[in-house]
């Protein structure tokens, strides 16, 4: 399964073996969303949260994409830069919940980790039946944004408190490196500021209208 995960070694690994799934271990509850839906319904959010959450689980390197709110960066993107994606998104979603509940007769969002994980790994080699043109190429679309979600600009909606940048040792944007800073001979101190936080950045007419 294409699932993501950090090791200590490699800060992101796109690895099935990354991932330890507990057996019947209940996945955690998809978080309510902190600000409204802008483009997904209730109950395409509800399988999308569940679905990032699998892709990059939170485990003992740290926060995933739950944490990260990579499920909201893909709503809020939906409404603007990812627009070409709403169909396919509502249908593959549909086609998600169809699946889950063929295969194990309740919804996706309530299913325990391992059996999210198993529908996962069919949507991805294409066992799964109900999605056009395939289930692959919605999972890699669905996995190409989580990825952007959690470790993008918080600007854009995910990555929040920076918890992306900081499971991959990212400190932020630099205007001025030091001496000390090229010799890398001390860990960066973490800035934790987006680089719309910077004036020079900011983007005329006031962005697209969202606060991170």
């Amino acid at each position: 399964m294409g699932v993501v995960a950090a090791t200590a070694g490699t800060p992101l690994a796109l690895t099935a073996s990354a991932v330890t799934v507990r057996a019947q271990t209940p996945a955690p509850a998809a978080p309510p969303p902190l600000e409204a839906l802008e483009t997904l319904t209730a109950a395409e959010s509800d399988i999308l949260e569940a679905i990032v959450a699998r892709l990059i689980p939170t485990d003992e390197n740290g926060p995933g994409a739950a944490e990260a709110r990579a499920a909201h960066y893909i709503d809020r993107a939906l409404a603007g830069p990812l627009s070409a994606s709403r169909r396919a998104y509502a249908a593959g979603l549909a086609a998600v919940g169809a699946y889950a509940q063929s295969a194990n007769a309740a919804p996706f969002a309530t299913l325990v980790a391992q059996d999210q994980d198993a529908v996962l790994s069919d949507i991805e080699k294409n066992v799964a039946t109900g999605f056009a043109p395939n289930s692959s190429t919605f999972f890699n679309l669905v996995r190409t944004h989580t990825i952007q979600g959690m470790f993008s600009d918080p600007y854009y909606g995910g990555n929040a408190n920076f918890v992306g940048w900081d499971l991959i040792g990212y400190p932020g944007l630099r205007m001025a490196v030091t001496e000390d800073d090229q010799r890398m001979s001390v860990k960066p101190t973490p800035n934790r500021r987006s680089a719309y936080d910077v004036e020079m950045f900011a983007k005329k007419g006031g962005g697209h209208g969202h606060k991170p």
